[in-house]
């Protein structure tokens, strides 16, 4: 009876046995179980491949056209698709007119199209990757294989390599990635060929030949081993070459490979004193010192491992410009510290104004007009030949050679100041006086204009002819300084004449000449614009890049008319900043010899100054990003050093100065590891978690690369954490490129490089490339493809499509109908229920009597009266009692 009477109440309260509550059980019972479709696919997309690399030549042109009428007559259906790509550095689409491939061919980036793929396939479809190569990609394939596996798109291929019989090559250098300085070190060269016997080999460490020797191929194999030493610290470049007199592919004759030689702190000190006093002095200290006179060997290599690089006294023209690039790089994101020293060659004297050390210094030397004393003549030799009428791109602009020469007359001109005079002369087979020399007054303008107008006028320079009209302009005037600037091509100098004699003529008179040459040292005519230079007591710039023309102009004029070096004694004053270097005070010399003329920039600390009429600073220092960066504009050594060298205080101030430099010391429990496979550089930054976990979470490690070139700039690399106490990062390196970087955590650096992944990686044909190409084809299903016909195969893959989405739209709209059901008070027809009364009780007849003996005879009992039936009121009232009864 309650059971009734709750179902009753739940039937006409909350009806849940309704059609549309019933519904909504059934469907949330439905999805909570996950109800899945599953069906097979019956069309699949076949991506295609196609490797144009340099390795692989024209065999994929050639075959092309047949595999892909095999390819379309084998596809079972229409709904399946044919899609072709071609690849070498990049990946571009197939062009459907059959155009050939018109991207870089320097590398095999196989790995990068296969992530492509992984990308753009659909996953409403199937997909399978057909990669026609001669297998030797240049970057690892792992991380594409995963993408692929993941996806469930099997990789096959097909080598369309053919075989030669007459191909070597230089497969791989082995050369340990550090060592001490001064600890000798093994490093071996592998070579293969088709043919076995022996093949002549030669060794360099940079530009230097180590030897020449052979090396015996057997079974097409050949490996020597070398042994070698370096004394200093940095990193040096080893390369192997062979020279095979019959060989199919000559672009794989050589290699190469960097080699980290480490130490303690180092300083590298470059200089052109042979018994250098500043030397001596921070040889007594705990680190190295590294002493470099031959200025011109500097190579980017050598600040590895440096701490601080000092120049002391030498001019900007002996200095590689490669070398002078990288110290921006060194100091401002590889925490180096940098120090430029006085002296008739340094500084503005020196050729460093607008230079590109020119901003990391903490004075300025674009010297203003009060600061000149003589005035200055100014001839301009300009080489109009034909080669000059070649356009280059100028920072976005398509311009000729002329045209920057033009531009650099005009900055030499808007240097020079309103005494001074110039001439501009454009030589041929002839020289041409485009403007006689002119005081620049109030001309400037109007001298400006005329130098952009010379124009290439085809045939060469003669040399002689345009020294001579030059020499004829400056015998107009007798200013203190007269000086000749010679722009000519290093490669197309003709008629030198007697030049020896009237250079000769010139040195008497007082006049010099200074030589800006387009091209390098090595060109046809280089020599002789060296020599130049040189029996002029000039300066010599080399430069392959027109664009930097202007910029050379500006450094030698410069040089010639808006630098000064002051030769008298003079005194000095303390400004009291010297506590930012260090808290112990130093007690300053009196007086020196001579110094610099520059002032002081605005960020700035100077420590000391000047008491003349000019108040120069002669000791300032600043910090340029993570670096440190400090100017002493009165001589260390040499001339003019005589006062500074009997400075009892001489020793601690160059040491304090030089400790300062150098930057903090790196906090332990982190280190950097580095590696090259192929074209990919790896670098993983380990930690102690317990020590730097909560630093890196408020300010996470950065790294900071740079790519050398003539427009490189530093670029940031995100890392990815791996896990607890580890970085990582992947980066794909462009094919002879070589690259330096810093790992940045707060105020610290911690430096790599250069690294390089070598001249030919293209050309390597290293079979385990081969191997992991068909690793990856069985990791992800695929096989190695002989018949195209079965290229069509679909992947053994069944897709279970989820139903939940399609319940849970049905049953909102079920809820919705219920609530609008309800909200508007409609009722299915329910039949009515019964109406239950309790009956009155029946009395039960009295148990029969037991017998007993006869006894003494009793009256029967009277028979009881009949009870009358309850009332319709006391009937119901007794049922509505019994029902709430039941419920409780």
């Amino acid at each position: 009876m309650p059971a009734v009477l709750l179902i009753g109440w739940m039937w006409r309260g909350l009806r849940v046995f309704s059609p549309l509550r019933l519904l909504l059980l059934f469907g949330a019972a439905t999805l909570l179980a996950d109800p899945t479709l599953v069906r097979r696919d019956d069309s699949i997309d076949l991506w295609v491949l196609l490797d144009r690399s340099n390795s692989t030549e024209d065999l994929v042109d050639k075959g092309l056209p047949e595999w892909q009428r095999l390819l379309d007559k084998s596809k079972p259906s229409r709904r399946d698709q044919l899609k072709l790509y071609d690849y070498g550095a990049e990946i571009v689409e197939h062009g459907s007119d059959g155009d050939s491939f018109t991207g870089s061919r320097k590398l095999t980036r196989t790995g990068l199209a296969l992530s492509h793929v992984a990308a753009l396939a659909d996953e409403n479809r199937s997909s399978r990757v057909l990669v026609f190569t001669d297998g030797f990609s240049t970057e690892p394939l792992t991380e594409a294989a995963g993408q692929l596996e993941k996806r469930g798109i099997p990789v096959d291929f097909r080598l369309v390599r053919e075989d030669t019989l007459d191909d070597f090559r230089i497969s791989h250098i082995e050369l340990p990635e550090r060592s001490q300085a001064g600890e000798p070190f093994l490093f071996s060269v592998t070579a293969r060929g088709s043919i076995d016997g022996k093949l002549p080999i030669t060794i360099f460490r940079g530009d230097q030949k180590l030897l020449d020797t052979e090396v015996e191929l057997v079974n097409g194999v050949g490996q020597a081993e070398f042994t070698d030493r370096i004394p200093v610290t940095g990193s040096f470049e080893y390369r192997a070459e062979i020279v095979p007199e019959n060989d199919a592919h000559p672009g794989n004759n050589r290699s190469s490979k960097w080699i980290e030689i480490t130490g303690g702190p180092r300083v590298l000190v470059v200089t052109n004193y042979l018994d250098d006093p500043l030397a001596k002095v921070l040889a007594s200290l705990d680190f190295t010192v590294d002493v470099e006179t031959r200025s011109q060997t500097l190579q980017p290599g050598r600040l590895s491992g440096c701490r601080a690089v000092v120049f002391n006294n030498i001019p900007a023209h002996e200095v590689p410009d490669d070398f002078l690039k990288a110290l921006d790089f060194f100091v401002r994101e590889q925490a180096g510290g940098f120090m430029m020293v006085g002296g008739k060659q340094s500084f503005g004297s020196g050729g460093y104004f607008q230079s590109s050390i020119d901003p990391l210094l903490p004075v300025s030397m674009e010297l203003k007009n009060e600061h000149r004393k003589l005035a200055v003549a100014l001839a301009v030799v300009l080489d109009r030949s034909g080669s000059m009428s070649v356009t280059v791109n100028a920072g976005g602009k398509n311009l000729t050679k002329m045209d920057l020469a033009n531009n650099g007359a005009a900055e030499t001109i808007e240097l020079l100041g309103m005494q001074d005079q110039v001439s501009i002369i454009a030589v041929d087979s002839a020289p041409h006086v485009i403007v006689p020399m002119t005081r620049i007054g109030g001309n400037k303008a109007k001298l400006q204009k005329a130098a952009r107008k010379v124009q290439s006028m085809g045939g060469g320079i003669f040399v002689y002819e345009g020294l001579k009209a030059a020499w004829k302009e400056l015998k107009k005037t007798q200013v203190g300084t007269r000086h000749v600037i010679l722009f000519s091509d290093a490669a197309d100098s003709e008629e030198p004449g007697d030049y020896k004699r009237l250079l000769e003529e010139m040195k008497k008179e007082g006049a010099t000449v200074s030589v800006i040459g387009l091209g390098t040292r090595k060109d046809s005519d280089a020599a002789l614009l060296e020599d130049i230079a040189k029996r002029g007591d000039g300066r010599i710039f080399f430069s392959e890049r027109a664009v930097d023309i202007p910029k050379i102009f500006a450094q030698e004029t410069v040089t010639i008319a808006r630098s000064a070096f002051v030769e008298e004694p003079v005194g000095t004053l303390d400004s009291g900043r010297w506590a930012e270097v260090s808290p112990k005070p130093l007690e300053w010399l009196g007086q020196v010899d001579g110094y610099n003329l520059s002032y002081a920039r605005e960020d700035a600390t100077v420590s000391l100054v000047t008491t003349d009429e000019y108040h120069a600073p002669l000791v300032a220092q600043g910090r340029r990003g993570l670096g440190l960066t400090a100017a002493v504009s009165f001589p260390l050594g040499g001339e003019f050093s005589d006062l500074t060298r009997a400075w009892p205080g001489y020793g601690d101030f160059v040491q304090t100065l030089t400790r300062w430099l150098m930057g903090l010391d790196l906090p332990p429990g982190i280190g950097l590891k580095h590696r090259i496979d192929g074209t990919r550089l790896t670098v993983d930054l380990l930690y102690d978690p317990e020590e730097w976990g909560e630093k890196f979470a408020i300010a996470p490690p950065r790294v900071r690369l740079v790519e050398e070139g003539p427009f490189s700039a530093p670029y940031e690399v995100p890392w990815r954490r791996m896990e607890p106490g580890r970085f990582t990062l992947t980066r794909d390196l462009e094919e002879g490129s070589v690259l330096r970087g810093a790992a940045q955590v707060g105020e610290h650096a911690i430096p790599f490089g250069p690294l390089s992944v070598g001249a030919s990686v293209e050309w390597a044909f290293d079979p385990a490339r081969i191997e992991e190409l068909r690793s990856v084809s069985r990791q992800t299903g695929g096989r190695e493809l002989v018949d195209l016909s079965e290229a069509w195969l679909r992947p053994p893959r069944e897709r279970a499509t989820s139903l939940r989405p399609w319940l849970a739209g049905s049953l909102l709209f079920l809820l919705l109908a219920d609530a609008l059901v309800t909200r508007t008070g409609w009722r299915l027809p329910l039949p009515a229920m019964p109406r239950f009364e309790r009956r009155p009780k029946t009395p039960r007849p009295p148990k029969p009597a037991r017998r007993s003996p006869p006894t003494t005879p009793e009256k029967p009992p009277a028979t009881p009266e009949k009870e009358a039936p309850p009332s319709p009121q006391e009937s119901t009232r007794r049922s509505r009692y019994q029902r709430a009864k039941d419920r409780k």
